[in-house]
């Protein structure tokens, strides 16, 4: 394992203590006090994982796997049946490898989110990432609605080293994504990091937004690759999957970047969103620094959130 990988697995580990606290010890205590398996048992099972945000949809799939695991291999006793628990969490959780091909093509990735998830600070974290794999970026500050939203994401491209292009506060988005799409045609860009302003409280205008910056894609750069990723706050639970679902109304979701997942007790929300949703969640924040986005991995997510010991990896890798 990667040192930084090896560190992010440490934060991710201690930034799901509280979700762990929240979710595991309910469950070790239902797996340790109960002497069978039975109705009850999966009962109290069913309540620890929804109310530790992993959704009806997602703790249903999950039971219903364990149930017929532990009737095909006819297990009697709950501790186990732990490990397939686990394993079952992971099954629902898997990205699959054709989640990231917009990193390997030409490609146009319009970052959407309600302001104050992190928005624009994952536009920015994104950007360096794709720099240091040696791709050419270039950022569009299309949230021309929030007056720092364009210096915060100007300071983002000089620290990635990545050209931006912006429009005036308050002037066209769309308009600015047509300029960013004309500059990143010309300059033979690889991925083209639209930034759009976080409205929701008006879907109207923000779907006719989405709208027009789809057409102006369509038609100036048919073709290309396209990516639709919403940020979400991992410590809003429930609350991120609502929006989720809002934004899911107005834009074709590819993806979610889950931010601030470091310090929420509401991890399990990862699990909730990607069953109830069917989009993958392909990124997850647990701080401040480029390193601290990761891509989302759902061994190493499950591991961290059960805590089982990544060191056999470490040990496979050094």
């Amino acid at each position: 394992m990667s040192e930084e990988k090896k560190g992010f697995f440490s934060r991710l580990k201690a930034g799901l203590t509280k979700t762990r606290n929240n979710i595991v010890h309910g469950i070790d205590s239902v797996f340790n006090g109960f002497s069978m398996i039975d109705e009850d048992f999966y009962e109290e099972l069913e309540e620890i994982l929804i109310m530790g945000d992993l959704g009806v949809n997602a703790t249903g799939q999950i039971l219903e796997r364990l149930r017929e695991q532990v009737k095909e291999q006819h297990i009697k006793e709950p501790s186990a049946c732990k490990q397939l628990l686990i394993d079952s969490i992971k099954e629902q959780m898997q990205v699959g490898e054709t989640a990231y091909e917009f990193e390997h093509k030409q490609s146009v990735v319009l970052v959407i989110g309600v302001n104050g998830v992190g928005k624009t600070t994952s536009v920015g974290k994104l950007a360096g990432k794709l720099k240091e794999e040696g791709r050419k970026v270039l950022l569009a500050a299309a949230d021309t609605f929030r007056a720092a939203a364009g210096e915060q994401l100007t300071e983002w491209a000089n620290r990635a080293g990545v050209d931006i292009i912006g429009g005036r506060e308050g002037s066209d988005p769309a308009s600015v994504v047509f300029d960013a799409v004309s500059a990143a045609k010309a300059r033979n860009v690889d991925v083209l990091l639209c930034d759009t302003a976080g409205r929701l409280h008006n879907k109207k205008n923000l779907m006719e937004e989405l709208k027009k910056i789809n057409r102006i894609i369509e038609k100036e750069f048919p073709g290309v690759h396209r990516e639709n990723l919403v940020v979400l706050d991992g410590t809003t639970g429930q609350n991120a999957l609502a929006q989720a679902r809002e934004f899911g109304e107005v834009a074709d979701l590819t993806g979610i970047i889950l931010t601030k997942m470091d310090g929420t007790a509401k991890g399990g929300i990862a699990v909730a969103i990607q069953s109830e949703l069917k989009v993958p969640v392909k990124y997850i924040g647990v701080g401040e620094t480029i390193e601290d986005l990761q891509k989302f991995d759902s061994d190493q997510f499950v591991n961290a959130l059960f805590d089982v010991k990544e060191e056999m990896e470490e040990k496979r890798d050094e």
